[in-house]
């Protein structure tokens, strides 16, 4: 990886063009026709109600799932190529039975290898360097969380895909992780955040994609969706009304 090096390149992974997607999971069509062009750098936030197909759309762009129908392009690359300059955190991290600093070693071993103290320094970016040799399964969630953030980051991801990575975690958890965020978007990586928390929305987006019933509703920049949303749905969603 690491194809990224400074904010002054062109990203290899846009645009990110998505035509005519569909995903049938059982008998319902979670994802229905979703067509998307995301152009611009900077961080796109995924919102929309419960069910929508937020996190679908998202691990059909990393490659976790194979969409029944359609196509995703990354720049010049498809999915399956583009999957070295890509990193994603899930809500719920996944992490091995082994310390905080065995995972970065084990995903990065080249790094490892060749430049070990750049293991220590993505600890200490996350406030975790005290916890280097303790097991990762036994930190709390919210330092779990910034774990497996420190190992997405490692290898300066073309593209970062966060889902929900700030779900239920403590609020110094919170800022510190969209703190690093930001400086990572800022540094060239772009990011694709699914979030239910329209704070955190406002605090993070340069661009809002709304997802209603499987497609997409609405694409605005962040501050023309949260002071004049297009559709009737976007706008009941921001006012607090339960949708299905």
């Amino acid at each position: 990886m690491n194809t990224l090096q400074s904010a002054n390149m062109p990203n290899l992974l846009l645009p990110i063009i998505i035509s005519d997607l569909r995903l049938i999971k059982g008998d319902r069509a979670v994802l229905q026709g979703v067509n998307l062009r995301i152009d611009e750098p900077g961080i796109t936030v995924i919102m929309g109600p419960n069910g929508a197909g937020k996190t679908m759309l998202l691990r059909c762009l990393h490659g976790l799932i194979t969409p029944d129908e359609g196509l995703i392009t990354l720049g010049s690359l498809t999915v399956a190529a583009s999957r070295d300059e890509q990193a994603m955190v899930f809500q719920h991290p996944v992490l091995l039975r082994r310390t905080a600093l065995q995972n970065l070693a084990f995903a990065a071993p080249r790094i490892a290898k060749t430049a070990p103290r750049r293991l220590i320094q993505a600890l200490e970016s996350v406030n975790l360097a005290d916890r280097a040799d303790q097991p990762a399964r036994m930190l709390s969630g919210g330092e779990q969380q910034r774990l497996a953030l420190a190992r997405a980051l490692l290898s300066e991801p073309a593209l970062l895909l966060l889902d929900e990575a700030t779900a239920s975690l403590d609020p110094a958890s919170v800022l510190l992780i969209e703190s690093l965020v930001k400086a990572q978007s800022a540094r060239g990586t772009k990011v694709i955040l699914v979030s239910h928390d329209q704070s955190q929305a406002r605090r993070l987006a340069d661009e809002i994609v709304f997802i209603s019933n499987g497609q997409i509703a609405e694409q605005s920049p962040a501050g023309q969706f949260f002071t004049a949303p297009k559709t009737p749905m976007a706008k009941a969603y921001l006012a607090g009304e339960i949708l299905f």
